[in-house]
């Protein structure tokens, strides 16, 4: 009898593996896939789809899951450590890459669950940045005007906006990183401080107006 049921439970963990699995690369490709494809890519019938989750909605939340879990592993590895601007620039380009591989299946996700749902299901990347954010307003790099929680929101959503914009065709991949840490670095900046500007791997502050004017005076002796 114990083993029966240990055999029924084993199968069980391996048909909603494949189900969710399925879901995630389905949804990967095309937000709209539906209920039936999902089924057929994970080798299982929709009876037995409905017998481990009760809507599309359960199904979508479990891919959603299955992915954030993923990307939490990558971000584990990226250093946070060190300069806040360049930890940041780093937490951009490996974010960044998650949201590109991902965006099909959040659109699915922002279709299909509360808006409430979807940050939670993101607080494990929400926590590092405000960890970040914290740090480098103690050290006097980021901004202490606005809240956290909105600096961190603010971030989220360029992200986001990336992938909105890849898809409308106005944006490539290969320049989403740097367009989304050009545009955050702005927005952490404290007003009236030079905006540091990335590039060749290292963050310079950007000159202002008055600055140029005066090297290019200095350079011809006026």
């Amino acid at each position: 009898m114990g083993s029966k049921s240990t055999t029924k439970r084993a199968d069980a963990v391996r048909s909603i593996e494949a189900i969710v699995q399925a879901a995630a690369e389905c949804l990967g490709r095309n937000p709209e896939a539906s209920l039936s494809e999902i089924a057929r890519a994970a080798g299982v019938g929709r009876v037995t789809l409905y017998a481990h989750f009760t809507s599309r909605a359960e199904v979508v939340d479990a891919a959603m899951s299955r992915a954030l879990d993923r990307g939490n592993e990558v971000l584990d590895t990226v250093d946070l450590t060190g300069d806040p601007l360049l930890a940041l620039a780093r937490y951009v380009e490996a974010g960044w890459h998650l949201v590109d591989e991902a965006r099909a299946l959040l659109v699915a996700a922002q279709r299909e669950l509360p808006a409430g749902r979807i940050r939670e299901l993101h607080s494990g990347p929400a926590a590092r940045v405000e960890a970040l954010v914290a740090r480098g307003r103690a050290e006097g790099v980021f901004r202490t005007d606005l809240p956290i929680a909105w600096m961190v929101n603010v971030l989220h959503a360029v992200m986001h906006s990336a992938a909105e914009e890849i898809r409308a065709g106005r944006l490539t991949s290969d320049r989403a990183a740097g367009h989304i840490t050009a545009t955050v670095l702005a927005a952490f900046t404290a007003p009236g401080k030079p905006v540091p500007e990335p590039g060749g791997g290292a963050l310079t502050p950007t000159a202002s107006d008055e600055e140029l004017s005066a090297g290019e005076a200095a350079a011809t002796g006026g």
